[in-house]
């Protein structure tokens, strides 16, 4: 099953939920200031409110927007976007009363480096999203098995021709005093070590 970009552009931006590839892993989304399409987010997986959505972007000016990016964070996203990095960072006036679970004053932000991803952010702008899993269960690298998972419950599949099999992002929390690795992903340890002292992360 596959539609068009265009399709899934539209749905996002009604409050519907999309399934799109990313350079992870298939992710499910829809637009991040609409409580009734998060809330949709996180019914369909079976997520638990205290572990936040991140928000995709289509380019580091849009994350500016949404997020604080201090000196730190500006020169990750230089080394690292488009890719597998999240960063979770104090959340700009645009997105605080977002509902995106987990801490109402953060934000985890990523680039993806996907074309077809780009392409809806390219239409949509920021999206609330997760992967296309159920809460628990490993994510499905093709359409049948993502339509077997969610059904009627997401609006459009976007997905592409071959089987999607990646590692989820690394998530690195720079909100606080000190950076913390909340997640070890696709982004190694090794890759982030000219950034970070390696005990702290």
């Amino acid at each position: 099953m596959s539609y068009p970009v265009e399709d899934a552009v539209a749905a996002a931006l009604r409050g519907e939920l999309i399934v799109f590839p990313t350079d992870t892993v298939y992710g499910m989304g829809t637009r991040p200031d609409d409580p009734a399409a998060t809330a949709r987010l996180f019914e369909a997986k079976g997520r638990r409110r205290d572990l936040a959505l991140a928000v995709l972007v289509p380019s580091t000016e849009a994350a500016r927007e949404i997020a604080v990016l201090g000196e730190l964070a500006e020169m990750l996203a230089a080394a690292f976007w488009p890719g597998a990095l999240t960063l979770v960072l104090p959340r700009a006036e645009r997105a605080r009363a977002w509902e995106l679970g987990g801490d109402p004053a953060t934000v985890g932000v990523r680039l993806p480096h996907h074309p077809l991803a780009l392409a809806v952010l390219a239409g949509t702008g920021p999206l609330a999203v997760s992967s296309a899993n159920r809460s628990g269960e490993p994510t499905p690298a093709a359409c049948d098995g993502l339509v077997d998972a969610f059904g009627d419950l997401v609006a459009v599949y976007l997905c592409q021709e071959e089987p999607l099999v990646g590692a989820a992002s690394t998530v690195l929390d720079l909100a606080g005093e000190e950076p913390r690795m909340l997640r070890e992903g696709a982004v190694g340890r090794e890759a982030l070590a000219g950034f970070l002292d390696p005990s702290r992360c």
